[in-house]
């Protein structure tokens, strides 16, 4: 972190970044934020690139990286430029789950279009229309996905 990022304490990062002080605090606990230190009353005190950085890992959150994976991204990264090629694999294994999961999601969405339009002629028609296509079958799922904190 560069000495000439501005200072601050958690208060302003929880509302720059829209994170409440128990989730930054949590974030920290988790070994998810590098780099933070304490000022002499024993504060937290965080720099310009912390807000950065938490939006980051929020989106790698929303996307479905585990707090783990989380974890070693952010282990690697305080090692510096030698584990680029480490963070990038996981990056580029994190983008494939996530593209799969997308796909996923868009054949759920085409399955519940398909429902509506069934409801729909049938309240057009007034009659129950035949037999419901279930269309595309869904991958089995090989290990349940974890809950979001």
């Amino acid at each position: 972190m560069s000495p000439k990022s501005t200072r601050f304490h958690i208060g302003r990062l929880a509302r720059e970044t829209g994170r409440s002080v128990h989730t930054i605090r949590w974030y920290e606990k988790q070994g998810l934020m590098p780099g933070v230190t304490r000022d002499p009353g024993g504060r937290r005190v965080y720099v310009t690139q912390h807000i950065g950085w938490l939006l980051f890992l929020d989106r790698l959150r929303y996307a479905g990286m585990t707090v783990r994976e989380m974890r070693r991204y952010a282990s690697l990264a305080v090692q510096g430029k030698k584990t680029i090629r480490q963070r990038l694999e996981l990056l580029e294994a994190h983008h494939a789950r996530t593209t799969a999961h997308i796909a996923e999601l868009q054949a759920a969405l085409r399955f519940v279009e398909r429902k509506q339009a069934y409801y729909l002629k049938w309240l057009t028609d007034d009659r129950r229309p035949g037999d419901f296509d279930l269309g595309e079958r869904p991958t089995p799922r090989r290990t349940a996905r974890a809950a979001a904190p």
